[in-house]
């Protein structure tokens, strides 16, 4: 490995680092973005049986908010209960934008890191290139330098795209799982809204 990365250049070093922030990322999310953490199961029911027990107390609430970022948007509108539908759903939307910020950290890293990491290998191509002509010469070309150029240029390409590759394909997984989350968190927000203010059962 050391010895690719020393035929590879300095142009790799950036690369290496970007992916050392991807894979960081990548595993951050994964272990963020379960579902039965950001959406508990049986929560909105669970919710509805607390307030029947207890009505809305400041236990009710906090346990909520502390629980899942869907308790946090159901505590944004339980606090809200007394008012109307719209100033309670005006609630619940505001606390799901936030919620939303929330579950898009860092996405927009890796997907620059997506988007940068192949420029980052055609910048070590092109240095790799520089070289390989530098080391052309009246008299004729230094083997070892042209060698060495390939090298930078070849490596740095290919590295460029097993970091970018990775680093797209979990940028779109998580960007479409934020938006199911989001969707069906939505869904459950509204129900809320419709049993407490009388609408469904």
């Amino acid at each position: 490995m050391l010895a690719l990365i020393e035929a590879a250049g300095w142009p790799i070093w950036p690369l290496i680092i970007a992916s050392i922030i991807a894979l960081a990322i990548i595993f951050e999310r994964i272990y963020t973005l379960r579902r039965n953490q950001i959406v508990p199961p049986q929560l909105l029911e669970q919710t509805l049986g607390l307030l029947r027990q207890k009505g809305v107390n400041a236990e009710v609430v906090r346990g909520l908010a502390e629980g899942s970022p869907m308790g946090r948007i159901f505590a944004a509108g339980i606090r809200n209960l007394s008012s109307s539908r719209e100033v309670m759903k005006e609630s619940l939307e505001e606390a799901g934008r936030a919620v939303a910020h929330e579950l898009e950290r860092y996405l927009t890293s890796l997907g620059t890191i997506a988007a940068v990491a192949p420029l980052l290998g055609l910048l070590g191509t092109v240095i790799g290139m520089v070289e390989i002509f530098g080391s052309q010469a009246p008299t004729g070309g230094n083997p070892a330098q042209l060698a060495h150029g390939i090298s930078i240029a070849l490596y740095n390409t290919a590295f460029g795209l097993i970091v970018a590759i990775p680093a797209m394909i979990f940028y779109r997984y998580f960007r479409g799982k934020v938006e199911a989350l989001l969707v069906e968190m939505e869904q459950e927000a509204i129900k809320l809204v419709e049993i407490v203010h009388g609408e469904r059962k």
